[in-house]
């Protein structure tokens, strides 16, 4: 009976080791993911990217379609330009543009009127760096834990856990399989409303310049649902500085 215990507690040792060994950390599971988008230095050499596509909006009286462009430089310029065709509900087009210079943001917005951006939004957006928040994460002072699995349409994800310095913390979750990030959670402070939990799922992965985009994204929230489908990525095209600035008749 000692010997056959022994054999047995010698086994379970055997077993909790090898559980160990193969355990993922939270930099194991970033290295995989950058690899699979492309690897390090592919990432690395995007200077830019411009990105266009259409775009689907839920509203009560039914969804309603436009277009989207958005435009990056690092470390984490970017500017967004939407519109939304609400000619059915007598609007007509509207047309709202958000830029940020990487230090302040400014709305143009055709219905709601000009404004700064502030807040929680405004830190949310020195957080999207561009072209990947994972190449240098602790030169930022960024801390990732890595969570429990879980379940993302039937797969098995990592959980990434990622908290800034400041603004909203993150959960983003990386297919197990493919390593590539399929959700995005995070919660947001939006004014009149206030905290807002966000959903961000990507699909439908398409190799641009040695990178991988996601071409499918769905965002959805209390406030609003949306749909893009992307119809084209241009990579480390020339962009004009002043268009990620307030605009000077604004000032």
């Amino acid at each position: 009976m000692k010997i056959a215990s022994r054999r047995l507690l010698s086994a379970a040792m055997i077993l909790a080791c090898a559980r160990i060994a193969s355990a993922q950390t939270a930099d194991d599971v970033i290295e995989k993911h950058l690899a699979a988008l492309g690897g390090r230095t592919a990432i690395t050499k995007l200077t830019s990217r411009s990105l266009a596509g259409t775009m689907t909006f839920s509203t009560p009286a039914g969804d309603v379609s436009g277009t989207i462009e958005i435009m990056n430089q690092p470390p984490n310029k970017v500017r967004t330009l939407t519109k939304l065709d609400l000619s059915s509900q007598g609007v007509g087009v509207v047309v709202v543009e958000q830029r940020f210079d990487g230090t302040s943001g400014y709305v143009l917005d055709s219905i709601r009127g000009n404004r700064d951006i502030t807040g929680n939004q405004l830190e949310n957006l020195k957080n999207t760096v561009f072209p990947s928040p994972f190449l240098n994460y602790k030169e930022r002072g960024v801390t990732i834990d890595l969570g429990e699995r879980e379940k993302v349409n039937g797969r098995d994800a990592y959980v990434l856990i990622v908290k800034p310095k400041s603004g909203s913390i993150s959960r983003q979750f990386i297919d197990a399989e493919s390593y590539v990030t399929v959700r995005l959670v995070l919660k947001l402070d939006v004014p009149e409303a206030g905290e807002v939990e966000q959903t961000t799922e990507f699909s439908d992965y398409r190799e641009v310049d040695g990178v991988k985009i996601p071409f499918g994204i769905r965002v959805t929230s209390a406030l609003q649902n949306f749909s893009i489908s992307v119809t084209k990525v241009e990579h480390n095209v020339k962009i004009d500085e002043t268009l990620f600035s307030k605009p000077v008749s604004s000032k």
